[in-house]
């Protein structure tokens, strides 16, 4: 196979429709938006939501709920998690991105009390539970509470 004999995948390329173009391209005088009103006049987009004067969708729906503007989103992390790094490592934001545990922290992170760790870790710069800062120094690690 030679650069010179690559194809598209076949019906993959369809030609663009050339509207407006007489009435022999089948496509032409109202060019596929009727007769007349509101779609066939210029700048027929309609508002996002618009319904043609019926009540939209978005307010027929029942609100429920409240979400709080000032809330804040915490990624949990259990500590059993930790068991990844390797003894005396320090953890803290920045590591747990690196091992791929956080993607993206959001407001913050916290470790919380689930599971049992079996290294001796350093964790600072995140939130911790009571049961986590238990588990961390019970396995000879120190928690540095922010």
């Amino acid at each position: 196979m030679n650069l010179s004999e690559l194809r598209p995948a076949e019906g993959s390329n369809a030609k663009a429709w050339r509207r407006g173009r007489g009435h022999a391209s089948g496509n032409g005088k109202t060019a596929g938006r009727g007769h007349k009103g509101q779609g066939a006049r210029s700048g027929s987009g309609g508002k996002a939501g618009f319904e043609g004067g019926q009540m939209p969708l978005y307010r027929r729906l029942p609100k429920r709920g409240f979400t709080c503007r000032n809330s804040k989103e915490i990624i949990g992390i259990n500590v059993y998690a930790l068991n990844i790094f390797d003894n005396d490592a320090v953890v803290d934001v920045e590591a747990l991105m690196a091992a791929g545990l956080v993607s993206n922290p959001r407001d913050g992170v916290k470790i919380l009390g689930t599971g049992e760790l079996e290294k001796k870790l350093t964790v600072k710069g995140c939130l911790l539970s009571k049961t986590a800062i238990e588990k961390i120094e019970a396995a000879g690690g120190k928690a540095e509470v922010m």
